[in-house]
């Protein structure tokens, strides 16, 4: 019986305590905060117990022995233990947000004694900053979800459609967004659809979104909807071969329009359809409050 671990990892505030509430649903034994020395004695201990499924948060507060993760995890790796890692990251802007509205301190804030309003946010976003480039890389080769502007229960769902995907082949991850709200963190690739035809200018399909057949069948009489599609269609396929042979576990295709309602929903989800043929392929619909 092999032993399945998931690193959550990432900035602090970008959302780890909910990834691991969703593991814990899910199934898995979830430990918080691990210090990266006692890593390889708690997965020793874990196998010799026979657990299955196993998901643990390491980051930042660490300390001193956050150097030591990447290569504690290349040595798990070579033991054959299997091994996924979500990185969680979010905008600067969303961070300094977040701890401003719990009056959280950050892991790497060394403020002492009162300090005026725009010092602290100074000290705060230069704490952000030094973080990110402490995780560079931690979040190389992980699997990046941008948690900037998505609610709790769509991180939660994303990690859940994360993990039920196979590790053994590539798994593509369409997501559908609104530029107006910003360019997810996550895309791989990202695509712009704003100058196909419109469905918010046709009355009666302004409230609907790109899964309802109304939508469907109008953008489908466009002909330049369908060359985008193909040409989109046409390039992941040209490359998603090579992409696998370099070993990239996910890769997430970014499609947006103006509002993430209509063209680019439509889009991910025909091409969601047409490559879950062959490749592991999830969707996401930023947006949209369904998921």
């Amino acid at each position: 019986m092999s032993l399945e671990v998931v690193l959550i990892t990432g900035m602090s505030g970008s959302g780890k305590s909910v990834a691991l509430h969703a593991l814990e649903d899910a199934g898995y034994y979830c430990v918080d905060n691990l210090p990266p020395e006692l890593l390889s004695p708690f997965i020793a201990l874990e196998r010799q117990q026979q657990a299955r499924r196993v998901a643990i948060a390491m980051d930042v507060r660490s300390g001193v022995s956050f150097p030591l993760i990447p290569q504690q995890l290349d040595a798990l790796r070579h033991e054959g233990v299997q091994l996924r890692s979500l990185f969680l990251d979010s905008t600067t802007d969303a961070l300094v947000r977040r701890f401003s509205e719990t009056r959280r301190r950050h892991p790497l804030s060394r403020q002492e004694g009162e300090v005026d309003a725009p010092e602290r946010h100074r000290a705060l976003v230069q704490a952000i900053e030094l973080e990110r480039e402490l995780l560079a890389d931690l979040r190389d080769g992980a699997d990046i979800i941008d948690t900037s502007i998505i609610r709790p229960a769509q991180l939660q769902s994303y990690i859940k459609d994360l993990i039920a995907a196979p590790q053994s082949t590539l798994t593509l991850v369409f997501e559908s967004f609104a530029f107006k709200r910003g360019i997810p963190l996550d895309a791989d690739y990202v695509f712009d659809v704003r100058m196909l035809p419109n469905p918010h200018y046709v009355p009666n399909l302004r409230p609907l979104t790109g899964r309802d057949a109304p939508v469907i069948d109008w953008l489908r009489e466009h002909d330049e909807v369908l060359q985008m599609y193909e040409d989109i269609e046409g390039f992941l396929a040209r490359w998603l071969d090579a992409l696998a042979r370099d070993h990239r576990s996910y890769v997430t295709v970014a499609i947006g329009c103006t509002g993430g309602q209509h063209r680019s929903v439509f889009l991910v989800e025909q091409l969601t359809r047409n490559f879950e043929k062959r490749w592991a392929a999830l969707k996401r619909h930023r947006e949209l409050h369904e998921f």
